[in-house]
């Protein structure tokens, strides 16, 4: 069974599943996060939707790169969990299924090339209050101090 987080199921909604790979990135006792400021300011941990035909490990250093500009290495699942939410940016209600990795940042090569995406290094413990989704929060709780291994 796959936790959910965030606001309940609405009867009067239909959702689409929306699949998507996140990473917990520390290096040097810091966690690599990404600020968001369009269409919410929000701290998001990196990751976003799996393209149809991609796997989730490709999603992931995919999207890793486009809103943080950092290559990774070494990713581990962690797990998966479940939110349903209105993502303005798609006008679309979504049933989002966010697999969660552990990895590590090895090699900054650009800026962002998401807009509206900003990377950010934070202590572990203020990114568990400061994250914008309680998944989010619920993962880097439990993992954020681990690194991997």
């Amino acid at each position: 069974m796959i936790r959910r987080y965030g606001e309940p199921v609405r009867s009067d909604r239909r959702y689409r599943l929306r699949p998507g790979a996140y990473a917990i990135l520390l290096r040097d006792a810091r966690l690599l996060l990404t600020h968001q400021s369009e269409p919410t300011s929000e701290f998001q941990l990196p990751g976003g939707g799996i393209d149809p035909g991609e796997s989730p490990v490709a999603a992931l250093h995919r999207e890793v790169f486009e809103e943080t500009g950092w290559r990774i290495g070494a990713p581990r699942r962690l797990g998966a969990f479940r939110r349903f939410t209105y993502m303005p940016e798609y006008d679309l209600w979504a049933e989002k299924l966010c697999h969660v990795y552990l990895a590590r940042p090895v090699l900054r090569l650009s800026r962002p090339t998401e807009p509206d995406h900003e990377p950010v290094w934070m202590d572990p413990s203020v990114a568990a209050n400061a994250l914008g989704n309680p998944g989010d929060r619920a993962f880097v709780r439990h993992w954020g101090q681990l690194g991997p291994r």
